[in-house]
């Protein structure tokens, strides 16, 4: 069992009724992170499932320690889960994906380099240079989410192409601070995480990566429109200094 005082990689894997996806991203996620020389932890936060999700992480777990099972009681959100996960593990880097395996775990061996560099944060993003979409959302979906990332840069986070794919890399110390301020709970968190980071005075990477976009999505429309109102929040707590040091 590793010492989790020395936790090189912590994966962190927010989940709510994933009983179907689940278990095909556990075992290639697994099979990956059981190839790397360094330590690692993987885990998957309950976010209040009503299926066997729980039941299949403590079966992997009984299989493997390193993987951990988080625990909370009520579905909280998306937004509540990674922070949960970011905050109660202990990885000098700490990288949050979703369940459905969108982007898959060996993108890490590409952001890893980018933090030598000089970045606190490595984001994978499908809106720039080198960028893979293997299977598209909709095309309402994709046109909503482009007129939807302008009112996110000109409110949150100027600059930023694609705030909203589940992928994200924080060294340890910039997790801790960053999530440990955030006040979104559901599914614009990633633009609050992404504000307190540039707020806070850390460097962001927007990286490529390759994504498949799942069918069985859990994004509604609705969602779209709460990320647009809870931008708008983003910026006013940021106004009146509610991520301050």
């Amino acid at each position: 069992m590793e010492d989790n005082a020395n936790i090189y990689l912590s994966v962190i894997i927010p989940a709510y009724n994933e009983e179907g996806r689940l278990p095909h991203t556990l075992k290639a996620v697994l099979a990956y992170l059981r190839k790397q020389d360094y330590s690692w932890e993987l885990a998957v936060v309950d976010d209040g499932s009503k299926d066997r999700t729980a039941d299949i992480v403590r079966e992997a777990s009984v299989a493997d320690a390193r993987v951990k099972l988080l625990q909370y009681g009520r579905n909280r959100g998306k937004g509540y889960a990674v922070k949960y996960g970011m905050t109660h593990t202990t990885g000098e880097y700490r990288l949050f994906m979703d369940a459905d395996n969108s982007t898959t775990i060996d993108h890490f061996e590409q952001f890893s380099g980018v933090f030598d560099l000089g970045f606190d944060v490595v984001i994978g993003s499908r809106d720039v240079s080198g960028a893979h979409i293997a299977v598209h959302q909709v095309w309402w979906k994709e046109k909503v989410g482009d007129l939807g990332n302008l009112w996110i840069q000109f409110w949150a986070v100027p600059g930023i192409q694609d705030t909203q794919a589940g992928f994200k890399v924080f060294k340890g110390a910039v997790a801790d601070e960053v999530f440990s301020r955030l006040t979104i709970d559901r599914w614009g968190f990633d633009v609050e995480a992404l504000a307190v980071t540039r707020h806070l005075g850390y460097k962001i990477s927007e990286q490529p990566i390759r994504w498949v976009n799942d069918p069985n999505s859990k994004v509604s429309t609705r969602a779209y429109l709460d990320v647009l109102r809870e931008v708008v929040q983003v910026r006013l707590n940021l106004w009146q200094g509610k991520y301050d040091r």
